[in-house]
């Protein structure tokens, strides 16, 4: 990799750092309603969604009451996102005259987007008609990311507020989280993507001939909008089936770097706002060097095996499955912010990777997406961290375990515990049962041990609500859309369920002044136990799986004779 692609890495790091207090700011500004300055310009559109759903915003719900709001809305989600996808075909904005979407691809897409994972099982841009991206697919981009943090400001609600029932309401934390946050900064990247050649149409393809003087169809489409969401919201899904390796979604090297930028910036500004909505800035900078380190750490393990190339091509880098506008750099700061978030979007083919840079985003996956994480729950899964760390740290020095002057008890480490064990017993199990079935062994395309990293990455990205996919594995089955299709449902439920039910325990319990005694979360110790709790937890869950898997391919390959 040469000084320039460092160069690229270093301006993305800086800029990220540098604009991180920005967006926390703002998003404090967005859900308080204190400090918003879009709110002249845009206040009359949340007035008038509350109006339209009979919504008083003054009202606030019990965590219970939060709860059954999200699950009912995300399930009646589903719901329609089903019906749109397989009635598209008598639908307006279908000018390729697309049919409609078998059931099970259907179902894994519903669930898929409602959840914020957009796995995709199909090629967009001869699967889903205009309409169906638009209304269903992107409208949930908007959605699910807003649901998401809706479920962490409960979490820090409960942190912050002294002895109370009520954390909030469900649709006032969806609306202006839509209105203020995704929508302005949506339509300001959908325009500079447009400016930089990304198409926004509704024409359906343009027929055109090659240098061959053969005749090619070009597909079109409201491109620059979903893509714009897609970054901005942690969502990942593509509007063509090569995803953000495709020029018509990334067509420059700046389109590249400013997507990158997108797919990371929310998901940092929430850790820093977690700060200021606690009242401890210093807390909020402690948790983003700490996922900032394990991102940059798991960066330059990728470099340096990319770098190695391979013994027997003779390569100084792995350049296939490589877009040569994009570069190494682009690649791989892509791939491995894309796993640290639940983002998703590929422009490289990750199975093209070096199995060590492969296994770097396969562990960022199975560690729940806490390094930046998706809008909201990759904070979550972040403070279960916490959660757990603070728990062990008050065993150690013989105290009741304090966060933030709230005691942190059984209740509380119990759903902790589910929220760090769950999705990995639901990746772990679901590989297992796929190795031994006729139906999950006809999925693998390639032999051990890349097969198994394949099958592993994709159990890993649906249960952790990822969406990408290492893309060796033919996972468009009737057994992979409807088991892939369950990870997903419950992949989400481990993580959101939990940090509701703490969020509304925390904000019953009444704040304990600190004492001497009291441990502080805001000290390098704290951080260094942080950082070492996350590390422990998953290499104990996953080491034995990623030993059989990219370890072992890379240790099978510099071996490998000339």
């Amino acid at each position: 990799m040469g000084v320039w692609g460092l160069i690229e890495i270093a301006a993305f790091a800086a800029l990220l750092i540098g604009l991180t207090p920005v967006v926390g700011r703002y998003v404090v500004a967005v859900f308080t309603g204190e400090g918003n300055f879009l709110r002249p310009a845009l206040g009359w559109l949340e007035r008038g969604s509350y109006w339209l759903a009979g919504i008083d915003p003054k009202e606030e719900m019990t965590w219970g009451q939060y709860t059954k709001a999200l699950l009912l809305f995300n399930l009646l989600g589903i719901v329609v996102l089903l019906a749109l996808q397989m009635g598209q075909h008598f639908l307006p904005l279908n000018p390729q005259g697309l049919p409609a979407v078998g059931f099970a691809v259907a179902l894994n897409t519903a669930v898929s987007f409602v959840t914020n994972t957009n796995w995709q099982v199909y090629a967009g841009e001869t699967t889903m008609s205009h309409g169906t991206q638009m209304v269903g697919l992107t409208a949930q981009n908007f959605l699910s990311g807003a649901t998401g943090a809706g479920a962490a400001l409960v979490l820090a609600r409960g942190i912050s507020l002294k002895t109370a029932v009520k954390i909030g309401n469900f649709w006032v934390d969806l609306v202006r989280g839509v209105v203020y946050l995704f929508l302005p900064l949506s339509l300001v990247m959908a325009l500079f993507l447009v400016w930089q050649g990304v198409p926004q149409t509704l024409k359906g393809s343009v027929e055109i001939t090659t240098l061959e003087g053969r005749q090619e169809r070009i597909p079109l489409g409201p491109v620059a909008s979903q893509v714009a969401i897609k970054q901005l919201g942690t969502n990942g899904g593509g509007f063509f089936n090569a995803n953000s390796a495709h020029p018509f979604e990334n067509p420059t090297p700046i389109t590249n770097f400013v997507e990158l930028l997108a797919i990371t910036l929310l998901p940092a500004g929430f850790v820093y706002a977690y700060g200021l909505m606690i009242g401890s800035k210093r807390h909020g900078w402690l948790l983003f060097w700490v996922i900032f380190a394990l991102w940059l750490a798991g960066l330059v393990v990728s470099i340096t095996a990319e770098s190695m190339g391979d013994p027997f091509l003779e390569s100084a880098t792995f350049w296939e499955g490589k877009e040569s506008r994009i570069g190494a750099a682009g690649s791989l700061a892509w791939a491995t912010s894309t796993t640290a978030t639940a983002n998703g979007s590929v422009n490289a083919m990750l199975s093209s990777l070096s199995p060590l840079a492969g296994g770097v985003a396969l562990f960022n996956i199975m560690l729940g997406e806490l390094l930046f994480g998706g809008i909201g729950v990759g904070l979550s899964s972040l403070l279960m961290f916490v959660l757990v760390t603070v728990f062990l740290s008050g065993l150690m020095v013989g105290r009741t375990p304090e966060y933030r002057g709230k005691k942190i008890e059984k209740r509380e480490v119990q759903w902790a515990t589910l929220a760090i064990l769950g999705p990995a017993l639901l990746i772990l199990l679901g590989s297992s049962i796929s190795t031994l079935i006729p139906e999950g062994l006809k999925g693998l395309s390639s032999p051990p041990p890349h097969g198994l990293t394949e099958l592993l990455y994709a159990f890993s990205s649906t249960v952790s609500n990822n969406g990408s996919a290492f893309s060796g594995l033919k996972a468009d089955s009737n057994y992979y859309a409807y088991i892939l299709s369950g990870c997903m449902l419950l992949g989400r439920l481990t993580i959101l369920l939990p940090t509701l039910a703490i969020g509304g325990a925390l904000a019953r319990k009444r704040a304990v002044p600190p004492s001497s005694g009291t441990f502080s979360t805001e000290t390098p110790l704290f951080a260094i136990l942080l950082l070492c709790s996350i590390l422990i937890i998953g290499a104990l869950t996953f080491f034995p799986a990623l030993s059989l898997g990219p370890i072992v391919e890379q240790l099978l390959m510099m071996k490998r004779p000339l």
